[in-house]
């Protein structure tokens, strides 16, 4: 057998298994979203995953993969202050095509498999700001808001880092004239996990606080999770799904041969470990007992912050980044819910949106390639993170806002106290149990 051949098809494999694992880390995140809500919303929560996955897949194959593009492939450009800016893909869409095979001598091709990632990488994405928006989010509006995310936003920012777009050729879209090296995201830390994020920070600020989150004189009250062992078992699952995701992008985007997913995998494991424990211990120190949401909190943002250069970093590296990322979250998950009152249940802006910010910075420090110096690399880092707040949030959030306007993203008051399995479905998770603890206290 030809050995390019048998090693581009090993790759290929190896790219099929690990796209067809990704899906976990959207099951796993949905089963922490809807374990830190309210039990009178837990089906609501559960229904809206999978329809925001079944949109965005729909979305993205119908519309956002032809403006994702890939590197190579035909894209819109345009010409400011006498330079050529890639700024949206402009390939053929494949969504009426019967042959979606691959190339098995040139697995990395893209086309079909770039497609095939993009539909989770998109789902999981906008399955992130379900966080913020638990237990007052309607089910239409969400179902909305996903097709303008997965099929605009998020395909734009993807084509930006990952479909040959300006992010990823910094130097030549400044006409070669300032030492600065490609915006490196090896793992989706910004183009899913920080665009996610800012979603949910845009939905939070649009609904408001969940009805007795806060007293009148802006005091914060605690309104605990419902299931903290779905919650736990979440993680678990999600750490699959982001090795797994982690694994086909660095071999998609970045072009890792397939021996370098050991790598992946082991730092995939160290950076959860890590931000767990980070987090364990920080609220142990804090509160004299380690705090469980807060932990499983840790475990996520150390999977988001060690995605950015998940296949470049020594193991070390990993551990002392997710190691940060996990102490970050528990001081911020407290920032954003007693300083800023803003309401997010499953701490997602934290956890996905500064964590993956923290992430990208530490991927310019710790995985300069030999081509790009420390000084250059971290130049690239805060050019994308400053594209994503500077453009990327005001567009997130502008979109939001007109959308408000045309379906109201908030639930009514009724619906806000019978909780939204019952007024949403029609019926609750858990109908053999008594869930509301306030059922009999004036409204």
């Amino acid at each position: 057998m030809n050995p390019i051949s048998s090693s581009a098809s090993f790759a290929l494999a190896i790219c099929l298994i690990s796209i067809l694992l990704s899906p976990l880390a959207a099951a796993g995140l949905a089963l922490i979203h809807q374990g830190l809500g309210r039990s009178r919303s837990a089906a609501h929560s559960m229904l809206a995953s999978l329809c925001v996955l079944a949109i965005a897949a729909i979305a993205i194959v119908l519309i956002g993969a032809s403006w994702a593009g890939y590197s190579g492939g035909a894209a819109h450009t345009f010409q400011l202050a006498g330079l050529q800016w890639n700024w949206l893909g402009n390939v053929a869409s494949l969504a009426t095509s019967s042959n979606l095979g691959v190339n098995p001598s040139s697995p990395s091709s893209p086309n079909s498999l770039v497609l095939c990632l993009h539909i989770f990488a998109a789902g999981l994405a906008a399955i992130i700001p379900l966080s913020a928006g638990t237990d007052r989010w309607r089910l239409a509006p969400i179902c909305l808001a996903t097709i303008v995310f997965a099929g605009f936003i998020y395909p734009l920012f993807a084509h930006w880092v990952w479909g040959g777009g300006w992010l990823s050729q910094l130097a030549s879209s400044f006409g070669g004239k300032a030492n600065i090296a490609p915006f490196l995201d090896m793992g989706g830390a910004g183009a899913i996990h920080v665009t996610g994020g800012l979603m949910a920070l845009s939905v939070a600020w649009i609904l408001g606080a969940r009805r007795g989150k806060y007293t009148p004189d802006a005091m914060a009250t605690a309104i605990p999770g419902h299931n903290i062992v779905l919650v736990l078992f979440g993680c678990l699952i999600a750490l699959i799904g982001f090795a797994a995701l982690e694994s086909a992008t660095s071999i998609l985007f970045n072009g890792a041969a397939p021996d370098r997913i050991i790598g992946v995998i082991i730092n995939a494991m160290l950076s959860a470990s890590s931000g767990c424990l980070a987090a364990v211990a920080t609220t142990q120190i804090r509160y004299r007992k380690p705090d469980a949401s807060l932990s499983a909190n840790g475990w996520i943002a150390g999977l988001v912050s060690g995605s950015a250069a998940c296949a470049s970093v020594s193991p070390l590296a990993a551990i002392f980044i997710a190691a940060i990322a996990g102490v970050l979250t528990t001081y911020l998950v407290e920032v954003f819910e007693l300083r800023l009152l803003v309401d997010d249940p499953g701490g997602a802006i934290s956890v996905h949106a500064a964590s993956g910010f923290w992430g990208l910075i530490a991927a310019g420090i710790f995985a300069p390639t030999s081509a790009n110096s420390l000084t250059s690399q971290v130049l690239g880092q805060l050019v994308g993170m400053a594209t994503l707040l500077g453009f990327m949030l005001p567009l997130i959030h502008g979109c939001n806002l007109l959308l408000n306007r045309l379906v109201p993203y908030r639930v009514d008051r009724d619906g806000d106290w019978q909780g939204m399995d019952i007024r949403e479905l029609g019926a609750g998770a858990y109908p053999e149990f008594v869930i509301h603890a306030d059922e009999f206290v004036p409204r």
